[in-house]
């Protein structure tokens, strides 16, 4: 991982703390352990996503502050029940394929944070995956790569959890990157309250139905997440 971020760790966000501090908050906020090599490449995929943005247009949020916690505290927020749900301890090795990936949400995060797990990120505009490739790259991640396609024209990758993060309605998700998933395992989508009509009509309209809801509380974000966690029927 890069040893020295480029992001200015003094820029002051809220409460008078630095953007070091408020990660370093938000960290143990989520209780979620890091090294200060993960959090000095989190810090740079900042730098980088902001730096990368003015040219090439990879998010609508281009404040460094609204960044900070709508991508890095948001993506952040997934990984201690990813953890817990797919049963990674810190040798365990697992398979993510984060669908709609975009610049890398959430699957640069979670590859920064989980570094036993192979993670994927697929997006069907081509300077997304490049940059992906990129950070993957800069950040010396070697368990990160990213795909330039439509999801639904891949063959089965056979993934033990595929992500999505306002990628589409959960019978959309289901449908196209279902079939990305190994036999016991999940898909997972990030959704803002909980989607009670697109949980009906998944469970109506596909061979999936959400196992469970889980609420989300986000480190300074004032909105409601939860995510979504699907299974086959019958498994």
């Amino acid at each position: 991982m890069a040893k020295q971020p480029n992001v200015s760790t003094q820029t002051i966000g809220i409460s008078g703390l630095s953007v070091s501090e408020r990660l370093t908050r938000a960290l143990a906020t989520l209780k979620l352990i890091a090294t200060p090599e993960q959090e000095v490449a989190l810090l740079e995929y900042l730098t980088q996503l902001l730096r990368w943005n003015k040219t090439y247009n990879l998010t609508a949020i281009r404040d460094p502050n609204q960044a900070l916690v709508h991508h890095i505290f948001d993506s952040l927020s997934l990984v201690n029940p990813i953890q817990r749900t797919l049963n990674l301890s810190a040798t365990s090795i697992g398979t993510i394929i984060d669908v709609g990936s975009g610049g890398g949400l959430p699957g640069v995060i979670i590859a920064i944070m989980l570094p036993t797990v192979k993670v994927t990120c697929v997006d069907a505009v081509e300077k997304k995956a490049l940059f992906v490739r990129q950070m993957a790259g800069v950040l010396a991640l070697k368990n990160l790569s990213a795909l330039h396609a439509r999801i639904e024209t891949l063959e089965p990758l056979h993934s033990t959890l595929v992500t999505s993060r306002a990628f589409a309605s959960l019978t959309d998700f289901a449908q196209l990157a279902g079939k990305h998933v190994c036999e016991q395992g999940h898909l997972l989508a990030m959704k803002g309250i909980t989607p009670t009509d697109e949980i009906s009509a998944l469970s109506t309209l596909t061979t999936w139905s959400a196992k469970e809801v889980e609420p989300l509380t986000v480190p300074e974000l004032e909105a409601q997440r939860c995510l979504v966690w699907m299974q086959r029927k019958g498994t």
